[in-house]
């Protein structure tokens, strides 16, 4: 079983990885917010992984694996499925590393997203059916020509990769008290919460969710990997359920020591404030974290404490629909 300490050496190995690569990720930065801070009684530092390349932390856990390939591996080519963020930042980072990606995405996937991922390289395959379908394409694909698949998160490479936004807290806030992360498949808070516990296992480490949306919460509530029953969300990042076998529930497990859940308005509200305040446009997981820490407040007082902004790419229906 994966441990904290493993992903950690893991995330190490990851930070070497990226100082020899030509296109490293943004090391992107931790802003103390003055409005959250003086709303809540925390001191709250943004960490603006939106401007990451690609528009979301996606990048690191994907270049990370497209730079951990073998050579054989690197010649044959990779595979994933996804139309969102994943794909665009397995896209960017195979083209950087000259591998041969081929993308397979669900037959209602975006076309602003499929020009994306074609634009940067990626040969992609459209499936008729919903993403789990796309997914279970993409593997079977996989497993039958020998190349390797990448998941957006049921994967140690690719967690490790995005443990290193950890390591880039710990230099910039080395008294760091709290993180709030938004939570999908667990690849983000598993990566960043292993490397956070391996080094300072008193920084609270902490879930948040969209009560619409809450999978991983219900399968941690559980004790094991479960079916939950979802509605819509404005956090599609984190939407959807957590595969059987996925090595990040154990990591969580290990990891998370708290978890909240929001609900639509208090994302929207979030979301809408950004943009007022800050003329920071973000997409909804990145919302949800920042709602969790507001509902939160009550119990980190004084503490020092980052939020993560996962991503920007929120669709252009949806932002205008918050706006409006």
């Amino acid at each position: 079983m994966n441990s904290p300490a493993s992903i950690g050496r893991q995330v190490e190995a990851a930070l070497t990885r990226f100082t020899q690569c030509q296109t490293p990720p943004h090391q992107t930065l931790l802003e103390h917010n003055n409005r959250l801070s003086d709303a809540t009684g925390m001191q709250i530092y943004l960490k603006h992984e939106q401007m990451q390349r690609t528009g979301s932390f996606k990048y690191r856990g994907a270049l990370n694996c497209i730079l951990s390939l073998t050579e054989e591996e690197r010649q044959a080519g990779v595979l994933t499925a996804s139309s969102g963020n994943h794909g665009m930042a397995c896209a960017m980072a195979a083209k950087a590393a000259a591998v041969p990606l081929t993308v397979y995405v669900p037959e209602n996937a975006s076309t602003l997203k499929l020009s994306k991922i074609h634009n940067l390289g990626a040969t992609i395959k459209q499936v008729e059916g919903d993403c789990l379908v796309a997914e279970m394409q993409a593997r079977n694909e996989a497993t039958r020509l020998s190349k390797r698949y990448i998941s957006p998160y049921n994967d140690s490479t690719v967690m490790a990769g995005q443990g290193t936004i950890a390591a880039e807290l710990l230099r910039d806030l080395p008294d760091i008290d709290a993180v709030f992360i938004a939570v999908g498949g667990g690849g983000l808070i598993g990566g960043v919460g292993a490397y956070l516990k391996a080094a300072r296992p008193e920084i609270e480490v902490i879930g948040c969710w969209p009560a619409n949306s809450p999978a991983m919460a219900k399968c941690l509530d559980a004790g094991r990997i479960i079916e939950v029953e979802e509605s819509p969300t404005l956090s599609d990042g984190t939407a959807g359920n957590v595969e059987d076998g996925a090595i990040t529930f154990d990591i969580c497990q290990q990891v998370i020591d708290d978890k909240v859940l929001v609900s639509e308005d208090e994302i929207r509200a979030q979301l809408n404030a950004l943009v007022s305040n800050e003329q920071l446009i973000v997409e909804g997981a990145a919302g949800v974290a920042i709602a969790a820490a507001v509902q939160y407040a009550p119990k980190l007082k004084g503490k020092k404490v980052a939020i993560i902004l996962c991503g920007r790419n929120i669709a252009h229906e949806t932002l205008t629909s918050l706006l409006t």
